[in-house]
C-alpha cells in the first residue's frame, strides 16, 4: 500500500469513521427496493417516501397484488416513478418465481432482476449480506477521479475495478460509504470545500 492510499484511508477514517448506508431499511428486500428507488433521487427523498411505503408493502407478493397505477401513485413523489413501479413489479415476480421470494446474495443473480444494475447489486451485497463490494455512484465516481484514483474518462466499471485493486478487500464496503460521505458533504460537485481539505495536495480538481 503506497503513501497516497494510506493518506486517503487515514483521512477518511478521521473524517467519517462511522459512515453508513443512509437509506432506511429493516431487511434485504426493503434495502433492494430503496436502492432501486434512489436512482437519480436523493436518499433523503427516498427515506421520506419509504417511511409510508414500507408500512403498506412488506413482501414481493404485496407489490404483485397491487395495481400498477396505484403503485405509481404511491411513489410518484420521486423521479422516474413510471419505470420504477414497472420494475418493482417485475422484480417482485422474479423473486417469487426464481428465488423463493428471497433476495439473492450474489451479484450475478441480483443483476438478473428488473431494474437492478451493478451499483444497486453492490450496495445490496455489501449492506445486506456483508460481502465486500464497492458501489460506484456519482459521489464515488467524482471523488475517485478527483483524487487521481481513476482517469477522467474511465467508465463506472473501470472506476470500481481500480478502487478494488488499490484498497484492501476488507475495507471495500466501509470505503464505499466513506467515499459517499466525502463526496456528499465535503468534496461536492459544486463548491467543494477545497480550502480545508486534507487531500488537496493529491487532488486534480483545484488544477482543472
Amino acid at each position: 500500500m503506497n503513501d497516497k492510499i494510506k493518506k486517503i484511508i487515514n483521512t477518511l477514517n478521521e473524517m467519517y469513521p462511522d459512515a453508513y448506508c443512509e437509506l432506511n431499511h429493516t431487511n434485504e428486500f426493503e434495502l433492494l427496493i430503496a436502492v432501486m428507488l434512489s436512482a437519480q433521487t436523493t436518499d433523503k427523498s427516498v427515506n421520506k417516501l419509504t417511511k409510508t411505503l414500507f408500512k403498506k408493502y412488506h413482501t414481493p407478493q404485496d407489490y404483485i397484488n397491487v395495481d400498477l397505477k396505484e403503485l405509481e401513485n404511491d411513489i410518484k413523489v420521486i423521479g422516474l416513478y413510471h419505470n420504477k413501479a414497472k420494475n418493482i413489479k417485475k422484480l417482485s415476480k422474479q423473486l417469487i418465481d426464481q428465488f423463493n421470494s428471497k433476495v439473492p446474495n450474489n451479484l450475478d443473480d441480483l443483476q438478473k432482476l428488473a431494474g437492478v444494475g451493478r451499483k444497486t447489486a453492490n450496495v445490496v451485497v455489501a449492506n445486506a449480506f456483508n460481502i465486500p463490494a464497492i458501489a460506484v455512484d456519482t459521489h464515488v465516481e467524482r471523488v475517485a477521479k478527483r483524487l487521481k484514483l481513476a482517469y477522467q474518462n474511465d467508465t463506472i466499471l473501470q472506476v470500481e475495478n481500480k478502487l478494488m485493486k488499490k484498497f484492501p478487500k476488507e475495507m471495500w464496503s466501509k470505503l464505499h460509504h466513506q467515499l459517499i460521505f466525502f463526496g456528499r458533504y465535503h468534496c461536492k460537485a459544486i463548491n467543494p470545500q477545497c480550502d480545508n481539505c486534507q487531500l488537496k495536495s493529491i487532488c486534480r480538481y483545484p488544477n482543472i
